[in-house]
């Protein structure tokens, strides 16, 4: 056995054991650039795709100062007291100077992330587009065959993120604050008619009359957009994560979601759909990249852009003498 084959079978021995340092090590070598890593990546992700997909993958959003992190542990904490196991992918904002994370999730769950039925792993969005991790499906994925039943993606705000986020999820949850109609101004139209739920937090003290007038406005905004389910009308739930008051709800409406979506067979088709999508996506990515590594796009490239931002070019023909530059190299 190669050291390189005896390295991918260490990790799928630990993933399958439940380890979650081998766990951790394996999300590390799935997020790597180097072209080494990346095939023993690829080997690791055959090794434990049969046993990936048994999760329901939960995407969560919110304004910031919404609680998102306070939601998460609550909610965490209750789905490990019905005997769940929890993921959480945190997608991190990038340091500008280092490219690492900077949000350091596990100072903001630090109940959570003492269970051993947790798992907490921050990721550096890296620049990608919306600024979600690229490697966060891979990532479910080797959750998943570590025995996490309960896959939740955290997004960094309301924003392109969001629309990224719920093309990888089962369900997508959108956090809001008891402001109603105020909020609801700020928030795009786009980002409501991605939520299969919406729920108020800080739904507690003085703060619940205002609650109650939010959901109704929040309930009659989703009312006016198409639910993106025939088989699911899109609902709203009031919780108070700091005092642990409504989770339980939350819970139960997604696993009534989760049941009227798979007795339908959406669910598996949606799965589907979902992993055809991701298989483009790694492709336009992955040309895009082999695309600015030829030498010969390289040194046309900055001349290009000064041309089009010049106005001597237009950007279309910028574009096809760059694939004719690719293509002929």
């Amino acid at each position: 056995m190669t050291k390189e084959n005896s390295k991918v079978a260490s990790l799928v021995d630990g993933i399958s054991k439940r380890d979650r340092r081998s766990l951790a090590r394996a999300i590390t070598l799935i997020e790597s650039t180097r072209t080494d890593h990346r095939e023993d990546a690829d080997a690791l992700l055959e090794k434990i795709l049969p046993h990936s997909g048994n999760s329901i993958r939960i995407g969560i959003s919110g304004v910031p100062g919404v609680g998102k992190s306070t939601f998460i542990e609550s909610f965490g904490m209750h789905l490990i007291s019905e005997g769940h196991r929890v993921a959480v992918l945190a997608i991190d904002p990038s340091s500008q100077r280092t490219g690492g994370s900077i949000l350091g999730d596990k100072t903001r769950m630090e109940i959570l992330s003492r269970q051993e039925a947790a798992f907490i792993r921050p990721s550096p969005a890296g620049g990608t587009l919306g600024g979600v991790a690229r490697r966060t499906r891979e990532a479910m994925l080797l959750c998943e065959a570590a025995g996490f039943d309960v896959v939740l993606v955290e997004t960094v705000g309301v924003g392109q993120s969001e629309t990224a986020v719920s093309e990888m999820v089962d369900m997508f949850l959108l956090l809001l604050l008891p402001s109603g109609g105020d909020e609801l101004q700020g928030i795009k139209k786009g980002i409501m008619e991605l939520a299969d739920m919406v729920v108020v937090n800080k739904s507690d003290g003085d703060l619940k009359p205002a609650a109650n007038r939010a959901a109704a406005e929040y309930h009659a905004a989703l009312g006016l957009m198409r639910p993106s389910s025939p088989n699911w009308k899109p609902t709203v739930k009031k919780c108070s994560a700091l005092h642990d008051e409504g989770i339980s709800d939350v819970w139960l409406a997604i696993e009534e979601f989760r049941a009227k979506l798979w007795s339908s067979h959406e669910f598996q088709d949606k799965r589907v759909r979902q992993s055809v999508s991701w298989m483009w996506e790694e492709i336009k990515e992955s040309l895009l990249v082999a695309f600015c590594d030829k030498h010969e796009v390289k040194s046309a490239m900055r001349t290009m852009e000064s041309d089009v931002m010049e106005g001597r070019l237009a950007p279309a023909t910028a574009a096809r003498k760059l694939l004719q530059l690719f293509s002929k190299a």
